[in-house]
């Protein structure tokens, strides 16, 4: 059994796994005794540890959530104990460590499922308010909407190893795990047919709404006379809009009158009886040659 001293600050524990509900927790819990150590030591708070197992070689960071663990047992998460391929009753040494503060990171999701998240960067900022820390190559396992969803850190600056406690973190996504892009299928244009400019072929077509439409009926029963309103559109009175050639990009043609109003002729008499103002004779009070 190893303490914590001056030279390494290691000592060795067995493991044990956390409970469900320390899921999204990258703390440990600890021994009493292992607190009473550490504060006769030069150390920085928060505590930051590094865990190593010596049988597979593997290494992760963490932090501590309480000093309340029975002698010589450390308590850590499932996901944790997978990063160091630990079993539970294995030996793990752990190193009080200090690392630097975290400017960027990279994650790669292990299931597609994971854009199914809308915000998948809130969602993770959220999840990393429980973490201290952010290894390289470590596998971290986040839940949300009773689903755990697994991301493996694929790079953190400015080193591998890195705190995020109080820090202005940048994040980048890689593409998931098995992830496969969908194929982009080029538009098929179809020739225009015969039947499009035949105007028999817009008798089927849905007219849309018409204002006022059906049949009458009146007080005493009869028929006589109701006739449905509007009339039903013949396939004539159909007109396709007429295209306009002269377009150029990033002009814009109003048009006012698709048709030009014929011009109304005019007969000579109907110009003769044409209202003319002030037209007609004035009379006076006065008659003509009379003197007063």
């Amino acid at each position: 059994m190893y303490f914590f001293q001056k030279e390494n600050r290691n000592r060795y524990f067995h493991s044990s796994r956390l409970t469900a509900e320390h899921l999204n927790f990258q703390h440990v819990i600890m021994p009493p005794s292992a607190l009473d150590q550490l504060s006769r030591l030069n150390i920085t708070y928060p505590m930051l540890f590094k865990l190593t197992n010596k049988n597979s070689d593997r290494m992760t960071h963490c932090g501590v959530l309480e000093f309340v663990a029975d002698e010589g047992i450390c308590y850590l998460p499932h996901w944790m104990m997978q990063n160091l391929l630990l079993e539970e009753g294995g030996l793990v040494q752990v190193e009080s460590v200090n690392l630097m503060v975290a400017t960027y990171s990279k994650f790669q999701p292990q299931s597609p499922d994971f854009l199914d998240i809308t915000n998948p960067k809130a969602v993770l900022e959220n999840a990393l308010r429980n973490f201290a820390c952010l290894t390289t190559g470590d596998v971290i396992a986040i839940n949300y909407n009773e689903k755990i969803y697994e991301l493996r850190v694929m790079e953190t600056k400015p080193d591998k190893a890195v705190s995020i406690i109080e820090c202005d973190m940048n994040v980048d996504f890689d593409a998931p795990l098995g992830y496969k892009e969908p194929e982009r299928r080029p538009p098929h244009q179809e020739e225009p047919t015969e039947e499009e400019g035949d105007p028999s072929s817009y008798a089927d077509m849905d007219m849309g709404f018409r204002a006022f439409t059906g049949s009458g009926n009146r007080l005493d029963g009869k028929t006589k006379g109701i006739e449905p309103s509007p009339a039903p559109l013949a396939p004539s009175d159909i007109k396709r809009g007429i295209p306009n050639y002269d377009f150029k990009v990033g002009r814009i043609t109003f048009i006012r009158n698709s048709r030009p109003q014929p011009r109304k002729i005019v007969d000579d008499d109907d110009a003769m009886n044409r209202f003319i103002a002030f037209s007609g004779q004035g009379q006076s009070l006065r008659k003509k040659g009379r003197k007063p």
